[in-house]
């Protein structure tokens, strides 16, 4: 599957206030949406380390993983870009900033 068939296939399972209109209201849903479902990723890991690794949870991250790409598409969907965008642009974003030599450090302008 690649990233168009993705999303597309988001777009059928996307219930949310105010769906399909590029909306604040849609867009703040589906941003609290992923940083709740990161959340969730960054919480498993921690478990691993606190309970111990298996591959059994690392299905479940995997799992949680997914429900955060669900949002990003839907971000993406309601942002007017395919993720293939989204992707393309950040590639392009660090290997500038590698050509560079600042991929290290912090800051959005690097």
């Amino acid at each position: 599957m690649n990233f168009d068939e993705y999303q597309a296939g988001t777009k059928t399972t996307a219930v949310y206030p105010e769906s399909g209109t590029s909306s604040l209201a849609a867009l703040s849903y589906l941003a609290l949406g992923l940083a709740g479902e990161s959340g969730e990723v960054a919480n498993k890991v921690k478990k691993l380390i606190r309970d111990g690794d298996s591959p059994e949870k690392r299905e479940v991250i995997v799992s949680e993983i997914g429900d955060a790409l669900w949002y990003i598409s839907q971000l993406c969907t309601e942002l007017g870009i395919s993720i293939g965008e989204a992707a393309r642009a950040n590639l392009t974003k660090l290997s500038s900033r590698k050509e560079r030599g600042v991929l290290h450090g912090d800051g959005d302008n690097r």
